[in-house]
Protein backbone atom coordinates (compact mmCIF):
# COMPACT_ATOMS: atom_id res chain seq x y z
CA UNK A 1 0.00 0.00 0.00
CA UNK A 2 1.00 3.82 -0.47
CA UNK A 3 2.33 5.14 2.37
CA UNK A 4 1.65 8.94 3.34
CA UNK A 5 5.75 10.18 2.58
CA UNK A 6 5.13 8.51 -0.69
CA UNK A 7 2.11 10.81 -1.68
CA UNK A 8 2.78 14.35 -3.39
CA UNK A 9 2.50 17.50 -1.27
CA UNK A 10 -1.00 18.26 -3.04
CA UNK A 11 -2.58 15.04 -2.04
CA UNK A 12 -1.18 15.01 1.57
CA UNK A 13 -2.79 18.55 2.38
CA UNK A 14 -5.62 17.86 1.40
CA UNK A 15 -5.64 14.51 3.56
CA UNK A 16 -4.96 16.90 5.89
CA UNK A 17 -8.00 18.88 5.56
CA UNK A 18 -10.20 16.42 5.14
CA UNK A 19 -9.01 13.95 8.46
CA UNK A 20 -8.95 17.95 9.91
CA UNK A 21 -12.70 18.13 9.04
CA UNK A 22 -13.47 14.76 10.11
CA UNK A 23 -11.99 15.52 13.55
CA UNK A 24 -14.44 18.57 13.85
CA UNK A 25 -17.49 16.32 12.25
CA UNK A 26 -16.39 13.67 15.60
CA UNK A 27 -16.68 16.49 18.10
CA UNK A 28 -20.35 17.72 16.86
CA UNK A 29 -21.68 13.90 16.92
CA UNK A 30 -20.25 13.70 20.17
CA UNK A 31 -21.64 16.80 22.04
CA UNK A 32 -25.27 15.71 19.95
CA UNK A 33 -25.12 11.95 21.60
CA UNK A 34 -23.44 13.32 24.98
CA UNK A 35 -23.99 16.85 25.28
CA UNK A 36 -22.21 17.21 28.49
CA UNK A 37 -19.12 16.23 27.33
CA UNK A 38 -16.41 19.17 27.46
CA UNK A 39 -14.22 19.89 23.97
CA UNK A 40 -10.35 19.81 24.39
CA UNK A 41 -8.73 19.20 20.89
CA UNK A 42 -8.69 17.86 17.40
CA UNK A 43 -6.21 17.89 15.26
CA UNK A 44 -5.35 15.30 12.28
CA UNK A 45 -2.66 12.96 12.53
CA UNK A 46 -0.96 10.46 9.79
CA UNK A 47 -3.38 8.46 8.52
CA UNK A 48 -6.47 10.03 10.56
CA UNK A 49 -7.55 12.03 13.48
CA UNK A 50 -8.56 12.20 17.17
CA UNK A 51 -10.13 14.39 19.75
CA UNK A 52 -9.86 14.63 22.99
CA UNK A 53 -13.37 14.93 25.57
CA UNK A 54 -14.02 15.60 29.09
CA UNK A 55 -16.76 13.17 30.30
CA UNK A 56 -17.52 11.48 33.43
CA UNK A 57 -19.40 8.76 32.00
CA UNK A 58 -15.94 6.40 30.00
CA UNK A 59 -17.16 5.93 26.47
CA UNK A 60 -17.37 2.24 25.35
CA UNK A 61 -17.27 0.21 21.81
CA UNK A 62 -21.22 0.80 21.38
CA UNK A 63 -21.00 4.65 22.16
CA UNK A 64 -18.38 4.63 18.94
CA UNK A 65 -21.11 2.81 16.82
CA UNK A 66 -23.64 5.76 17.99
CA UNK A 67 -21.59 8.60 17.33
CA UNK A 68 -20.47 7.16 13.96
CA UNK A 69 -23.98 7.22 13.14
CA UNK A 70 -24.28 10.69 14.04
CA UNK A 71 -21.15 11.38 11.70
CA UNK A 72 -22.74 9.81 9.03
CA UNK A 73 -25.99 12.13 8.97
CA UNK A 74 -23.75 15.31 9.64
CA UNK A 75 -21.82 14.46 6.78
CA UNK A 76 -25.24 13.83 4.62
CA UNK A 77 -26.67 16.94 5.37
CA UNK A 78 -23.53 18.46 3.98
CA UNK A 79 -22.86 21.64 5.97
CA UNK A 80 -20.89 24.55 4.87
CA UNK A 81 -17.60 24.87 6.94
CA UNK A 82 -18.01 28.68 7.31
CA UNK A 83 -14.76 30.51 8.84
CA UNK A 84 -15.00 33.39 10.92
CA UNK A 85 -12.83 35.66 13.78
CA UNK A 86 -14.23 37.02 16.78
CA UNK A 87 -12.33 39.10 19.27
CA UNK A 88 -10.66 37.03 22.46
CA UNK A 89 -13.20 38.23 24.64
CA UNK A 90 -16.26 37.30 21.98
CA UNK A 91 -14.74 33.88 21.81
CA UNK A 92 -14.72 33.50 25.79
CA UNK A 93 -18.25 34.18 25.90
CA UNK A 94 -19.01 31.79 23.08
CA UNK A 95 -17.31 29.26 24.84
CA UNK A 96 -18.80 29.50 28.04
CA UNK A 97 -19.04 26.34 29.27
CA UNK A 98 -15.97 25.30 27.48
CA UNK A 99 -13.05 25.25 30.12
CA UNK A 100 -10.44 23.75 27.79
CA UNK A 101 -11.26 26.22 24.72
CA UNK A 102 -11.26 29.22 27.03
CA UNK A 103 -7.96 28.04 28.27
CA UNK A 104 -6.52 28.22 25.32
CA UNK A 105 -8.39 31.64 24.00
CA UNK A 106 -6.49 32.91 26.78
CA UNK A 107 -3.27 31.45 25.66
CA UNK A 108 -3.90 32.60 22.18
CA UNK A 109 -1.09 35.26 21.16
CA UNK A 110 -3.19 37.06 18.13
CA UNK A 111 -5.91 39.25 19.66
CA UNK A 112 -8.87 37.63 18.20
CA UNK A 113 -9.72 34.06 17.79
CA UNK A 114 -10.94 31.83 14.99
CA UNK A 115 -13.62 29.62 14.84
CA UNK A 116 -15.04 27.11 12.22
CA UNK A 117 -19.11 26.42 12.12
CA UNK A 118 -20.65 23.83 10.32
CA UNK A 119 -24.36 23.60 10.84
CA UNK A 120 -25.22 23.76 14.58
CA UNK A 121 -21.80 23.48 15.57
CA UNK A 122 -18.88 26.13 16.52
CA UNK A 123 -15.49 25.33 17.37
CA UNK A 124 -12.33 26.80 18.05
CA UNK A 125 -10.07 26.03 15.26
CA UNK A 126 -7.07 28.03 12.99
CA UNK A 127 -8.55 25.50 9.88
CA UNK A 128 -8.03 24.89 7.27
CA UNK A 129 -11.01 22.91 6.46
CA UNK A 130 -12.45 21.07 3.43
CA UNK A 131 -15.43 23.23 2.05
CA UNK A 132 -18.52 21.15 2.78
CA UNK A 133 -19.05 17.73 5.55
CA UNK A 134 -20.62 15.99 2.51
CA UNK A 135 -16.49 15.57 1.07
CA UNK A 136 -16.17 13.24 4.00
CA UNK A 137 -16.62 9.97 2.07
CA UNK A 138 -15.00 7.23 4.21
CA UNK A 139 -13.79 7.09 7.73
CA UNK A 140 -14.25 4.95 10.80
CA UNK A 141 -13.64 5.22 14.74
CA UNK A 142 -10.65 3.08 15.66
CA UNK A 143 -10.46 3.06 19.13
CA UNK A 144 -10.63 5.37 22.58
CA UNK A 145 -7.63 6.05 24.71
CA UNK A 146 -6.57 7.87 27.41
CA UNK A 147 -4.54 11.47 27.34
CA UNK A 148 -3.86 13.96 29.48
CA UNK A 149 -4.49 17.57 28.71
CA UNK A 150 -1.67 19.50 26.91
CA UNK A 151 0.16 16.13 27.07
CA UNK A 152 0.98 16.74 31.12
CA UNK A 153 0.50 14.03 33.54
CA UNK A 154 -0.37 16.98 36.42
CA UNK A 155 -3.23 17.66 34.43
CA UNK A 156 -6.74 15.90 34.19
CA UNK A 157 -6.89 12.86 31.79
CA UNK A 158 -9.17 13.24 29.27
CA UNK A 159 -10.89 10.86 26.82
CA UNK A 160 -9.11 10.53 23.52
CA UNK A 161 -11.21 8.39 20.42
CA UNK A 162 -8.94 8.18 17.30
CA UNK A 163 -10.10 7.68 13.59
CA UNK A 164 -9.05 7.32 10.38
CA UNK A 165 -10.75 9.23 7.17
CA UNK A 166 -9.50 8.44 3.42
CA UNK A 167 -10.67 10.18 0.12
CA UNK A 168 -12.21 6.89 -0.80
CA UNK A 169 -14.24 3.72 0.54
CA UNK A 170 -11.63 2.00 -1.45
CA UNK A 171 -8.51 3.53 0.01
CA UNK A 172 -10.31 2.74 3.50
CA UNK A 173 -10.74 -0.75 3.17
CA UNK A 174 -7.32 -1.45 2.27
CA UNK A 175 -5.67 0.53 5.06
CA UNK A 176 -8.17 -1.22 7.31
CA UNK A 177 -6.45 -4.37 5.76
CA UNK A 178 -3.43 -3.16 6.70
CA UNK A 179 -4.43 -2.38 10.19
CA UNK A 180 -5.42 -6.08 10.29
CA UNK A 181 -2.07 -7.39 9.13
CA UNK A 182 -0.25 -5.17 11.57
CA UNK A 183 -1.92 -6.14 14.57
CA UNK A 184 -1.54 -10.03 13.74
CA UNK A 185 2.54 -8.84 13.40
CA UNK A 186 1.68 -6.47 16.73
CA UNK A 187 5.44 -7.62 18.34
CA UNK A 188 3.56 -6.76 21.59
CA UNK A 189 1.12 -9.96 21.07
CA UNK A 190 4.27 -11.81 19.25
CA UNK A 191 6.58 -11.23 21.70
CA UNK A 192 4.46 -12.85 24.27
CA UNK A 193 3.49 -15.75 22.58
CA UNK A 194 7.49 -16.64 21.46
CA UNK A 195 8.60 -16.09 25.09
CA UNK A 196 11.29 -13.38 23.62
CA UNK A 197 10.03 -10.26 26.27
CA UNK A 198 7.80 -9.10 29.17
CA UNK A 199 7.34 -6.15 31.08
CA UNK A 200 6.06 -5.74 34.40
CA UNK A 201 4.27 -3.03 36.53
CA UNK A 202 7.40 -3.05 39.10
CA UNK A 203 8.92 -1.45 36.13
CA UNK A 204 6.87 0.27 33.69
CA UNK A 205 8.51 1.43 30.38
CA UNK A 206 11.45 -1.25 31.72
CA UNK A 207 11.93 -4.62 29.55
CA UNK A 208 12.44 -8.06 30.35
CA UNK A 209 14.27 -9.97 27.61
CA UNK A 210 13.79 -13.76 28.49
CA UNK A 211 15.50 -16.54 27.38
CA UNK A 212 14.70 -16.72 23.79
CA UNK A 213 14.90 -12.95 23.53
CA UNK A 214 18.35 -13.28 24.90
CA UNK A 215 19.40 -15.75 22.20
CA UNK A 216 18.14 -13.36 18.85
CA UNK A 217 19.82 -10.01 21.35
CA UNK A 218 23.58 -11.95 20.87
CA UNK A 219 22.85 -12.69 17.56
CA UNK A 220 22.69 -9.19 16.59
CA UNK A 221 25.30 -7.85 18.65
CA UNK A 222 27.82 -10.82 17.75
CA UNK A 223 26.84 -9.53 14.35
CA UNK A 224 27.00 -5.85 14.69
CA UNK A 225 30.76 -6.34 17.03
CA UNK A 226 32.07 -8.28 14.00
CA UNK A 227 31.42 -5.91 11.72
CA UNK A 228 32.67 -3.08 13.68
CA UNK A 229 36.07 -4.98 14.41
CA UNK A 230 36.14 -5.21 10.08
CA UNK A 231 35.02 -1.50 9.91
CA UNK A 232 38.17 -0.75 12.34
CA UNK A 233 35.74 0.38 15.04
CA UNK A 234 37.27 0.05 19.13
CA UNK A 235 34.21 -0.95 21.42
CA UNK A 236 34.04 1.01 24.67
CA UNK A 237 31.91 0.81 28.07
CA UNK A 238 31.07 3.97 29.34
CA UNK A 239 29.52 4.76 33.36
CA UNK A 240 25.48 4.90 33.39
CA UNK A 241 26.06 7.68 35.83
CA UNK A 242 27.90 10.85 35.20
CA UNK A 243 28.24 13.99 37.11
CA UNK A 244 25.73 16.88 36.97
CA UNK A 245 29.02 19.06 35.51
CA UNK A 246 29.53 17.00 32.93
CA UNK A 247 25.99 17.32 31.94
CA UNK A 248 25.98 21.11 31.94
CA UNK A 249 29.21 21.22 29.76
CA UNK A 250 27.62 18.76 27.12
CA UNK A 251 24.37 20.87 26.96
CA UNK A 252 22.48 18.24 27.86
CA UNK A 253 21.14 19.84 30.85
CA UNK A 254 19.84 22.99 29.05
CA UNK A 255 18.83 20.96 26.49
CA UNK A 256 17.24 17.62 27.57
CA UNK A 257 16.51 17.73 31.30
CA UNK A 258 13.35 17.27 31.29
CA UNK A 259 13.89 13.88 29.62
CA UNK A 260 16.24 12.80 31.99
CA UNK A 261 16.67 11.00 35.62
CA UNK A 262 18.91 11.84 38.70
CA UNK A 263 20.42 10.73 41.83
CA UNK A 264 22.75 12.00 44.42
CA UNK A 265 26.09 10.56 45.61
CA UNK A 266 27.99 11.84 48.02
CA UNK A 267 25.75 15.22 48.25
CA UNK A 268 26.31 16.00 44.86
CA UNK A 269 24.03 15.69 41.61
CA UNK A 270 24.88 13.22 39.37
CA UNK A 271 22.50 12.46 35.88
CA UNK A 272 21.55 8.76 34.84
CA UNK A 273 23.25 9.33 30.99
CA UNK A 274 20.38 9.65 28.30
CA UNK A 275 22.89 9.64 25.64
CA UNK A 276 26.57 8.12 25.06
CA UNK A 277 28.15 10.97 23.70
CA UNK A 278 29.71 12.66 26.70
CA UNK A 279 30.88 9.12 28.10
CA UNK A 280 32.55 9.27 24.88
CA UNK A 281 34.45 12.19 24.95
CA UNK A 282 36.25 11.82 28.26
CA UNK A 283 37.34 8.27 26.88
CA UNK A 284 38.90 10.16 24.06
CA UNK A 285 40.81 12.96 26.07
CA UNK A 286 42.52 10.30 27.92
CA UNK A 287 45.01 11.50 25.55
CA UNK A 288 46.68 13.76 23.19
CA UNK A 289 45.89 12.22 19.68
CA UNK A 290 47.68 12.42 16.32
CA UNK A 291 46.27 13.16 13.63
CA UNK A 292 47.74 9.60 11.99
CA UNK A 293 45.34 8.18 14.53
CA UNK A 294 42.06 9.51 13.03
CA UNK A 295 39.95 9.00 11.82
CA UNK A 296 39.31 7.44 15.59
CA UNK A 297 35.92 5.12 16.14
CA UNK A 298 34.62 4.78 19.29
CA UNK A 299 32.06 2.29 19.16
CA UNK A 300 29.69 1.23 22.32
CA UNK A 301 26.21 -0.48 22.96
CA UNK A 302 25.62 1.98 25.45
CA UNK A 303 22.15 1.54 28.01
CA UNK A 304 20.76 4.94 28.51
CA UNK A 305 17.89 6.51 30.14
CA UNK A 306 15.13 8.87 29.33
CA UNK A 307 12.13 9.41 31.17
CA UNK A 308 9.26 9.38 29.18
CA UNK A 309 4.98 9.80 30.16
CA UNK A 310 3.17 6.52 30.73
CA UNK A 311 0.65 7.00 27.98
CA UNK A 312 3.49 7.12 24.83
CA UNK A 313 4.81 3.82 26.29
CA UNK A 314 4.57 1.16 23.30
CA UNK A 315 6.02 -2.56 23.88
CA UNK A 316 9.76 -2.01 22.73
CA UNK A 317 8.69 0.66 20.73
CA UNK A 318 9.06 3.42 23.02
CA UNK A 319 10.99 2.60 26.47
CA UNK A 320 12.25 4.24 29.50
CA UNK A 321 15.94 2.42 29.19
CA UNK A 322 16.87 1.34 26.01
CA UNK A 323 20.76 -0.09 24.51
CA UNK A 324 21.95 2.51 21.89
CA UNK A 325 24.15 0.88 19.36
CA UNK A 326 26.20 4.12 19.36
CA UNK A 327 29.43 5.17 17.69
CA UNK A 328 31.86 8.51 18.15
CA UNK A 329 34.10 9.12 15.29
CA UNK A 330 36.67 11.35 15.87
CA UNK A 331 38.02 12.96 12.92
CA UNK A 332 39.55 16.01 10.91
CA UNK A 333 37.51 18.32 8.86
CA UNK A 334 39.19 17.27 5.88
CA UNK A 335 38.11 13.82 6.59
CA UNK A 336 34.40 14.63 6.83
CA UNK A 337 32.84 13.40 3.55
CA UNK A 338 34.92 10.23 3.54
CA UNK A 339 34.28 9.40 6.81
CA UNK A 340 30.19 9.79 5.94
CA UNK A 341 30.60 8.02 2.98
CA UNK A 342 31.91 5.43 5.04
CA UNK A 343 29.36 5.27 7.64
CA UNK A 344 26.63 5.24 4.88
CA UNK A 345 28.11 1.77 3.24
CA UNK A 346 28.29 0.44 6.64
CA UNK A 347 24.55 1.26 7.23
CA UNK A 348 23.70 0.00 3.65
CA UNK A 349 25.12 -3.83 4.74
CA UNK A 350 23.12 -4.24 8.03
CA UNK A 351 20.13 -3.28 6.41
CA UNK A 352 20.48 -5.17 3.42
CA UNK A 353 21.01 -8.13 5.66
CA UNK A 354 17.76 -7.74 6.58
CA UNK A 355 16.11 -7.09 3.58
CA UNK A 356 14.90 -3.11 4.39
CA UNK A 357 14.65 -0.89 1.70
CA UNK A 358 15.42 2.56 3.35
CA UNK A 359 14.88 6.44 2.19
CA UNK A 360 17.42 9.13 3.64
CA UNK A 361 16.77 12.92 5.09
CA UNK A 362 18.39 15.63 6.05
CA UNK A 363 18.07 17.73 8.83
CA UNK A 364 19.21 20.94 9.24
CA UNK A 365 19.78 23.52 11.85
CA UNK A 366 16.70 24.10 14.51
CA UNK A 367 15.41 26.94 16.62
CA UNK A 368 17.08 26.00 19.70
CA UNK A 369 20.87 25.04 18.25
CA UNK A 370 24.12 25.01 19.93
CA UNK A 371 27.29 26.84 18.69
CA UNK A 372 27.66 29.19 15.85
CA UNK A 373 25.21 29.40 12.53
CA UNK A 374 28.34 29.71 10.37
CA UNK A 375 29.90 26.18 12.09
CA UNK A 376 26.05 24.57 11.27
CA UNK A 377 26.28 25.80 7.38
CA UNK A 378 29.85 24.26 7.17
CA UNK A 379 28.36 20.94 8.73
CA UNK A 380 24.99 20.88 6.54
CA UNK A 381 27.11 21.40 3.35
CA UNK A 382 29.20 18.63 4.53
CA UNK A 383 26.35 16.30 4.57
CA UNK A 384 24.75 17.29 1.43
CA UNK A 385 27.54 16.68 -0.22
CA UNK A 386 28.77 13.43 0.64
CA UNK A 387 24.98 12.61 -0.19
CA UNK A 388 25.48 13.86 -3.55
CA UNK A 389 28.58 12.09 -4.03
CA UNK A 390 26.71 8.97 -3.12
CA UNK A 391 24.08 9.26 -5.33
CA UNK A 392 21.93 9.06 -2.77
CA UNK A 393 18.22 10.54 -3.09
CA UNK A 394 17.14 12.72 0.11
CA UNK A 395 14.68 15.19 1.33
CA UNK A 396 15.10 17.82 3.79
CA UNK A 397 13.54 18.47 7.02
CA UNK A 398 14.19 22.17 7.87
CA UNK A 399 14.60 22.35 11.45
CA UNK A 400 14.52 19.01 12.56
CA UNK A 401 18.31 18.66 13.23
CA UNK A 402 19.95 17.72 16.95
CA UNK A 403 20.63 20.48 18.94
CA UNK A 404 24.20 20.35 18.80
CA UNK A 405 24.66 19.28 14.69
CA UNK A 406 22.61 18.56 11.84
CA UNK A 407 22.15 14.57 10.59
CA UNK A 408 21.14 12.06 8.13
CA UNK A 409 18.33 10.24 9.41
CA UNK A 410 17.46 6.84 7.60
CA UNK A 411 13.90 5.39 7.59
CA UNK A 412 13.78 1.48 6.75
CA UNK A 413 10.72 0.31 4.73
CA UNK A 414 9.36 -2.99 6.57
CA UNK A 415 7.44 -6.08 4.44
CA UNK A 416 3.93 -4.43 4.89
CA UNK A 417 5.15 -0.84 3.98
CA UNK A 418 5.53 0.73 7.42
CA UNK A 419 8.86 3.15 7.60
CA UNK A 420 10.97 3.46 10.72
CA UNK A 421 13.34 6.34 11.55
CA UNK A 422 16.63 3.61 12.99
CA UNK A 423 20.17 4.96 11.79
CA UNK A 424 21.23 8.29 12.07
CA UNK A 425 24.51 10.56 11.41
CA UNK A 426 24.92 13.43 13.07
CA UNK A 427 27.93 15.56 11.96
CA UNK A 428 28.74 17.85 15.14
CA UNK A 429 31.71 20.70 15.54
CA UNK A 430 29.73 21.97 18.83
CA UNK A 431 30.69 19.75 21.20
CA UNK A 432 34.70 19.63 20.51
CA UNK A 433 34.53 23.31 21.23
CA UNK A 434 32.57 22.91 24.26
CA UNK A 435 35.30 19.82 25.66
CA UNK A 436 37.85 21.39 23.78
CA UNK A 437 38.99 18.43 21.72
CA UNK A 438 42.33 18.12 19.42
CA UNK A 439 44.68 16.45 18.42
CA UNK A 440 48.40 16.82 17.08
CA UNK A 441 48.62 17.74 13.61
CA UNK A 442 51.65 17.09 10.83
CA UNK A 443 52.84 20.49 12.07
CA UNK A 444 52.86 20.42 15.51
CA UNK A 445 50.01 22.20 16.76
CA UNK A 446 46.43 21.61 18.47
CA UNK A 447 43.86 21.26 15.92
CA UNK A 448 40.08 21.30 16.25
CA UNK A 449 38.45 17.67 16.36
CA UNK A 450 34.95 17.02 14.53
CA UNK A 451 32.70 14.32 15.94
CA UNK A 452 30.53 12.28 14.11
CA UNK A 453 27.60 10.63 16.02
CA UNK A 454 26.15 7.44 14.53
CA UNK A 455 24.18 4.73 15.27
CA UNK A 456 22.92 1.54 13.36
CA UNK A 457 19.88 -0.27 14.88
CA UNK A 458 19.19 2.98 16.73
CA UNK A 459 17.57 1.60 20.03
CA UNK A 460 18.39 -2.10 20.20
CA UNK A 461 15.03 -3.07 21.96
CA UNK A 462 13.09 -0.89 19.37
CA UNK A 463 14.79 -2.74 16.42
CA UNK A 464 14.04 -5.77 17.98
CA UNK A 465 10.29 -4.82 18.00
CA UNK A 466 10.73 -4.07 14.43
CA UNK A 467 12.32 -7.68 13.10
CA UNK A 468 9.65 -9.24 14.90
CA UNK A 469 6.67 -7.33 12.92
CA UNK A 470 8.82 -7.27 9.75
CA UNK A 471 9.29 -11.33 9.85
CA UNK A 472 5.81 -11.46 11.88
CA UNK A 473 8.04 -13.82 14.57
CA UNK A 474 9.44 -16.12 11.36
CA UNK A 475 13.08 -14.98 12.00
CA UNK A 476 15.66 -16.07 9.72
CA UNK A 477 17.10 -19.03 10.50
CA UNK A 478 19.89 -17.58 12.08
CA UNK A 479 18.47 -15.39 14.37
CA UNK A 480 15.73 -18.12 15.32
CA UNK A 481 15.99 -18.80 19.02
CA UNK A 482 14.76 -22.88 18.40
CA UNK A 483 16.56 -23.85 14.47
CA UNK A 484 15.80 -26.91 15.15
CA UNK A 485 12.93 -29.08 16.66
CA UNK A 486 12.89 -32.87 16.42
CA UNK A 487 9.39 -35.16 16.96
CA UNK A 488 9.91 -38.71 17.24
CA UNK A 489 7.17 -41.27 16.34
CA UNK A 490 7.54 -43.10 19.17
CA UNK A 491 9.70 -43.97 21.90
CA UNK A 492 11.47 -46.59 19.67
CA UNK A 493 13.33 -43.62 18.31
CA UNK A 494 14.23 -41.52 20.83
CA UNK A 495 17.66 -43.05 20.84
CA UNK A 496 18.51 -42.41 17.16
CA UNK A 497 16.44 -38.20 17.52
CA UNK A 498 19.20 -37.74 20.70
CA UNK A 499 22.21 -38.69 18.00
CA UNK A 500 21.16 -36.66 15.44
CA UNK A 501 20.53 -33.94 18.21
CA UNK A 502 24.20 -34.06 19.22
CA UNK A 503 25.86 -33.89 15.70
CA UNK A 504 23.57 -30.49 15.31
CA UNK A 505 24.94 -29.11 18.03
CA UNK A 506 28.69 -30.12 17.13
CA UNK A 507 27.87 -27.92 14.07
CA UNK A 508 26.32 -25.54 16.48
CA UNK A 509 22.84 -25.61 15.62
CA UNK A 510 20.26 -24.11 18.44
CA UNK A 511 18.59 -27.78 18.18
CA UNK A 512 15.32 -29.19 20.34
CA UNK A 513 13.56 -32.51 20.84
CA UNK A 514 9.92 -33.48 21.78
CA UNK A 515 9.92 -36.77 23.26
CA UNK A 516 6.46 -36.05 24.44
CA UNK A 517 3.94 -39.31 24.13
CA UNK A 518 1.98 -36.47 21.89
CA UNK A 519 0.24 -37.44 18.84
CA UNK A 520 2.96 -35.98 15.81
CA UNK A 521 -0.16 -33.73 14.66
CA UNK A 522 0.16 -31.44 17.51
CA UNK A 523 3.52 -32.11 18.42
CA UNK A 524 4.19 -30.30 14.30
CA UNK A 525 0.89 -27.51 15.28
CA UNK A 526 3.30 -26.68 18.51
CA UNK A 527 6.59 -26.19 16.85
CA UNK A 528 4.64 -24.47 14.05
CA UNK A 529 3.14 -21.82 16.31
CA UNK A 530 6.43 -21.64 17.86
CA UNK A 531 7.92 -20.35 14.31
CA UNK A 532 10.26 -22.73 14.15
CA UNK A 533 11.82 -22.93 10.64
CA UNK A 534 12.72 -26.50 10.69
CA UNK A 535 10.85 -29.36 12.13
CA UNK A 536 12.29 -32.83 11.68
CA UNK A 537 10.03 -35.97 12.24
CA UNK A 538 12.12 -39.60 13.00
CA UNK A 539 10.60 -43.31 12.63
CA UNK A 540 11.31 -46.27 11.62
CA UNK A 541 12.29 -45.29 7.65
CA UNK A 542 14.38 -42.49 8.74
CA UNK A 543 16.22 -44.48 11.51
CA UNK A 544 17.03 -47.65 8.82
CA UNK A 545 18.33 -45.18 6.01
CA UNK A 546 20.25 -42.54 8.20
CA UNK A 547 17.84 -39.66 6.79
CA UNK A 548 15.59 -37.30 8.03
CA UNK A 549 11.87 -35.77 6.81
CA UNK A 550 12.27 -31.58 7.20
CA UNK A 551 8.97 -29.82 7.58
CA UNK A 552 10.29 -26.15 6.34
CA UNK A 553 8.35 -22.95 7.21
CA UNK A 554 6.61 -23.12 3.82
CA UNK A 555 4.95 -25.94 4.94
CA UNK A 556 6.70 -27.99 2.49
CA UNK A 557 7.51 -32.11 3.36
CA UNK A 558 11.35 -33.36 2.24
CA UNK A 559 11.95 -36.92 2.63
CA UNK A 560 14.68 -38.70 3.18
CA UNK A 561 17.26 -36.49 3.40
CA UNK A 562 20.70 -38.25 4.62
CA UNK A 563 21.33 -36.70 8.16
CA UNK A 564 24.76 -35.25 6.79
CA UNK A 565 23.10 -33.52 4.10
CA UNK A 566 20.79 -31.79 6.56
CA UNK A 567 23.71 -30.61 9.00
CA UNK A 568 25.87 -29.57 6.25
CA UNK A 569 22.65 -27.38 4.69
CA UNK A 570 21.62 -26.01 7.65
CA UNK A 571 25.17 -25.17 9.21
CA UNK A 572 25.68 -23.54 6.28
CA UNK A 573 22.58 -21.33 6.20
CA UNK A 574 23.35 -20.48 9.10
CA UNK A 575 26.71 -19.17 8.96
CA UNK A 576 26.01 -17.08 5.84
CA UNK A 577 22.99 -15.62 7.56
CA UNK A 578 20.43 -16.81 4.95
CA UNK A 579 16.55 -16.29 5.20
CA UNK A 580 16.16 -20.57 5.34
CA UNK A 581 18.35 -23.31 4.30
CA UNK A 582 17.48 -25.43 0.70
CA UNK A 583 16.18 -28.91 0.79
Amino acid sequence: MVKEHDKGDEEKEYLQKLRHSTAHVLAQAVKKVFPDAKLAIGPAIEDGFYYDFDLEKPFTPSDLKKIEHEMKDIIRKNYVFEKNTLSKEEAKKLFENEPYKKELIDGLEEEEATIYTNGDFTDLCKGPHVDKTGEIKAFKLTKIAGAYWKGSSENKQLQRIYGIAFKTENALKDYLKFLEEAEKRDHRKLGKELELFSFHEEGPGFPFMLPKGMIIWNELLDYWRKEHVKASYKEIKTPIILSKKLWLQSGHWDHYKDNMYFTNIDDLEYAVKPMNCPGSILAFKEKLHSYRELPLRMCELGLVHRHELSGVLAGLFRVRCFTQDDAHIFITEEQVKDEIKNVMSLIDKFYKLFGFEYHVELSTRPENYMGQAETWDKAEKALEEALKENKMDYKINPGDGAFYGPKIDFHIKDCIGRTWQCATIQLDFAMPEKFDLTYEGSDGAKHRVVMIHRVIFGSVERFFGILIEHFAGEFPIWLSPTQVRILTISDKFNAYAEDLKKKLEESNVRVEIDLRAESMGKKVREAEVQKVPLILTVGEKEEQNHTVAVRTSDNKLHFGIKTEDFVKKVSDAINEKKKSAEF
